[in-house]
C-alpha cells in the first residue's frame, strides 16, 4: 500500500501579488448592446483584447435599472471576443449574489490613487527610441517609460507606453499611452490618422477621429491629453 502521508513534495504555495486588471465600466447590462458595441471594438483592436483579464464595475449603471444582470450572458459574450472576466465590484447585494453565482469574485471598491496628486510617482525615467518604422502585424510596447517614433507606424500596427507617446511621422496603427493606468500621459502626433488612440483606458476609434481630422486638416500636429475622464485634443503649432 502507497502512502502520501509525510511526503516532502510541495504541490503549490501562495503568494501575494500586485497587477493592473483592466476595468470594463458598464453603463447597460444588455447583452445585445454589449456585444454589438464591444464587436465594433473588437474589430479596430484585435489582438490588444486577447486574453485580457477584466474586471466588471457596475458603479455605473443607472439608479432606477431595475432589470436583473444576466451574467452568464455577458460573461459568455464577453469571452466570445477573447476577454476574460474574473470578478466584479460595486454592485447592490442582489447584483453581487447573481455575480458570485456566475463564478465572478467580488472586489472591494477601493478609490485608486490619485495620480494628479501624485505625477511623480507613476512618471517614466527613460523612453524608449523606434527609428524603423512600424510595419503592420508589429506590437512594440515602452514598459515603464515613453515611446519616442521617428518614423510612421502602418494600419495594423500597435505601440503601447506605460509614458508618453511622441509620434514624429504618420500614425495609421493603434497608439495607446498610460496603459498601466497613468492619467497624466500624453501622445504627440505630426500626422494623426490612427486607428485607435487610448489614453489610461479612455479611447477613440477611427470614425470618432475622422471629424477632428478634417477640422485639423492632414499634416497638423496635435497633442492628446485626458482631462476629467475624457479625451482633449489640441492642434500643435
Amino acid at each position: 500500500m502507497h502512502s502520501l502521508m509525510g511526503t516532502s513534495q510541495e504541490a503549490f504555495k501562495l503568494k501575494a501579488s500586485l497587477f493592473t486588471l483592466t476595468t470594463f465600466h458598464l453603463f447597460n447590462a444588455d447583452p445585445l448592446l454589449i456585444q454589438q458595441q464591444l464587436k465594433r471594438l473588437i474589430e479596430q483592436t484585435p489582438q490588444f483584447f486577447q486574453q485580457l483579464p477584466i474586471i466588471l464595475d457596475l458603479s455605473s449603471l443607472k439608479v432606477d435599472l431595475k432589470q436583473l444582470i444576466d451574467f452568464p450572458a455577458i460573461i459568455s459574450c464577453l469571452r466570445r471576443y477573447g476577454l476574460i472576466p474574473v470578478g466584479v465590484r460595486s454592485g447592490n447585494a442582489e447584483q453581487q449574489t447573481f455575480a458570485t453565482q456566475a463564478g465572478l469574485a467580488i472586489l472591494a471598491n477601493i478609490k485608486p490613487e490619485n495620480t494628479e496628486t501624485h505625477p511623480k510617482s507613476l512618471s517614466p525615467i527613460t523612453a524608449k527610441l523606434v527609428t524603423q518604422p512600424v510595419r503592420s502585424g508589429q506590437q512594440i510596447y515602452a514598459k515603464n517609460s515613453d515611446l519616442i517614433v521617428l518614423t510612421s507606424v502602418s494600419p495594423g500596427a500597435e505601440i503601447l507606453a506605460d509614458g508618453n507617446i511622441h509620434i514624429y511621422g504618420k500614425l495609421k496603427g493603434r497608439a495607446l499611452a498610460g496603459v498601466t493606468g497613468n492619467k497624466n500621459t500624453h501622445i504627440f502626433c505630426k500626422n494623426l490618422e490612427a486607428e485607435l488612440i487610448a489614453i489610461a483606458g479612455h479611447y477613440w476609434l477611427s470614425e470618432d477621429l475622422q471629424d477632428l481630422q478634417q477640422t485639423q486638416g492632414k499634416g497638423g500636429g496635435v497633442h492628446i491629453s485626458l482631462q476629467k475622464e475624457q479625451l482633449q485634443i489640441k492642434t500643435l503649432n
